[in-house]
C-alpha cells in the first residue's frame, strides 16, 4: 500500500521532466520565458536577511490638491515634517509636526486652527489654540514653505525652526 502511494506521487514528477524535454526538442517553443526575454540575466543573490525583495508598486500621478478654503492651512504646507537632522521614520522625533488643514499636531501639543492669513513672500500666519501637557494657550505662527516644497520654516515668537518633508 505504501509503495502504491509513493509510486503515485513520483509519476507526475517524472512526467513533468519528460514534458520539458519534449518541449525543448520542438522549435519555437520556449520553456523558460525569463531566459528567452532576458538572455544575459542572472538570478539575484539571496539577501543576507533571507527576505526576498519585491518590486515597488507603480506610482500614479495625482493632481495636487486644491488650495485650502479661507480659514484653513493651504495644501503646500500640509503633510508630515521633522527636523532637518531627524529621520522621517522616527515617530518620537522631537520636532515632528503633522500639518492638517485645520490643525497642527506637534510631538507634545495640538493646535486647532482659528484663522489663516496670507502674508508677503508666500508666508502664512496661522492663529491656533493649543493644548498640551495639561495647559492651553493661543499662538500665531508664521509658516513659509520652500519653493520646491521640501522644507517648512515656522517662526514662533521670533525663533525660526526649519523642518523637512517626510
Amino acid at each position: 500500500m505504501k509503495r502504491m502511494i509513493l509510486l503515485s506521487l513520483l509519476l507526475p514528477i517524472a512526467a513533468c521532466g519528460k514534458q520539458d524535454q519534449d518541449a525543448a526538442k520542438q522549435p519555437g517553443v520556449v520553456t523558460n520565458i525569463l531566459d528567452q526575454a532576458v538572455p544575459d540575466a542572472r538570478p539575484a543573490d539571496a539577501p543576507a536577511n533571507g527576505i526576498a525583495p519585491t518590486e515597488p508598486s507603480p506610482t500614479v500621478d495625482t493632481p495636487p490638491p486644491p488650495a485650502a478654503p479661507d480659514g484653513l492651512i493651504p495644501a503646500a504646507f500640509q503633510g508630515r515634517w521633522v527636523g532637518e537632522q531627524e529621520k522621517c521614520g522616527d515617530r518620537a522625533a522631537p520636532l515632528e509636526l503633522k500639518v492638517a488643514p485645520d490643525s497642527l499636531i506637534f510631538h507634545e501639543s495640538v493646535g486647532t486652527v482659528k484663522a489663516v492669513r496670507a502674508e508677503s513672500d508666500g508666508r502664512v500666519a496661522v492663529d491656533a489654540a493649543f493644548t498640551g501637557e495639561g495647559q492651553s494657550w493661543t499662538r500665531t505662527l508664521q509658516m513659509r514653505a520652500s519653493p520646491e516644497g521640501q522644507a517648512l520654516t515656522i517662526t514662533n515668537d521670533g525663533t525660526a525652526v526649519v523642518r523637512k518633508r517626510c
